[in-house]
């Protein structure tokens, strides 16, 4: 066996009206094809894959506390200063690393429902105007 890549991450949703606008809105991603399911959801895209990268399952019980014990989900991004500045405009909260020695600045804050989503950047993008 040989892994080739990361498929693809499926979080739970309470709403998911708001937490497909969350992800098109605070994302940039796109809502694409879903194949028929008995249930309700949502799959987005990145750019201009063909492969859902997000899955979103509604009309699960929340559960009481986390499964396992996956801390985050994290993207590649560019952008830095208009990510934040999107994340301030709606209110949401975040925090900012420079790991210069990786290359990258690290912009991490939560989904409506609690999930933690990191975005990676070229630690090259200017420091932004917090």
């Amino acid at each position: 066996m040989t892994i080739k890549g990361m498929n693809h991450f499926t979080v739970l949703s309470s709403n998911l009206e708001k937490s497909k606008l969350f992800y098109f809105t605070i994302l940039g991603l796109r809502e694409g094809y879903r194949p028929p399911m008995n249930s309700k959801g949502a799959w987005f895209y990145a750019d201009n894959q063909n492969h859902a990268i997000l899955h979103i399952m509604a009309e699960r019980p929340m559960p009481d506390q986390a499964p396992g014990v996956i801390d985050h989900m994290a993207f590649t991004a560019t952008g830095l200063q208009s990510a934040i500045d999107r994340l301030k405009q709606h209110n949401i909260t975040y925090k900012l690393n420079r790991m210069q020695e990786l290359g990258v600045w690290q912009l991490f804050f939560h989904d409506p429902d609690g999930a933690k989503i990191e975005l990676d950047f070229s630690a090259e993008e200017s420091k932004p105007e917090e």
